[in-house]
């Protein structure tokens, strides 16, 4: 006999004694657990253990979602500071260039220098391609802002504010 058996009265189960709480009776059996509890408490641990990784993921989702709206918004930022630096960046060198002419260019042409600007503070390119298709410009100028402004569209817009103009006067 081992140790631990001598220190067992003869009657204590085996069972109580592995599991560290030996129960001396006389003859007396523990009854066994029955298995529709076991079953309810297996199933009330699954079920609040569930709960809790529902909850736990919805507010992961939430403050990640969180996180992505304030990372765009600095992405948004940060784009509008650039063209802000650019733009000051730009004027300097503009003022010590002396133009031998005065061609008017896409970047300044007021109908292209906001869909410009849109690419810059980072609106989607197709997006501003199609609005300006609607409005009867070229998207391919957005690509080459120093190119000068075809000369259709200028008398094109002469005419429209002409006609805009007269039509106030009456």
């Amino acid at each position: 006999m081992s140790s631990w058996e001598s220190r067992i009265h003869p009657r204590t189960c085996a069972a109580c004694v592995i599991f560290g709480r030996p129960i001396h009776g006389l003859g007396k059996r523990v009854p066994a657990i029955q298995q529709k509890r076991t079953v309810a408490f297996l199933n009330q641990f699954v079920v609040h253990t569930v709960q809790f990784l529902n909850r736990f993921s919805t507010v992961c989702e939430e403050k990640l979602a969180d996180l992505s709206l304030r990372i765009q918004q600095i992405e948004t930022t940060l784009n509008i500071l650039d063209a802000k630096q650019n733009s000051t960046q730009d004027s300097g060198q503009q003022e010590s260039e002396v133009s031998a002419e005065n061609i008017l260019t896409v970047a300044k042409d007021p109908r292209y220098a906001r869909y410009l600007k849109m690419v810059q503070v980072g609106v989607p390119v197709m997006a501003i391609r199609n609005k300006m298709i609607s409005e009867g410009l070229d998207p391919d100028l957005l690509e080459r802002p120093d190119a000068p402004v075809p000369d259709g569209e200028i008398e094109k817009t002469t005419e429209e504010s002409s006609d805009s103009e007269s039509s106030f006067s009456d």
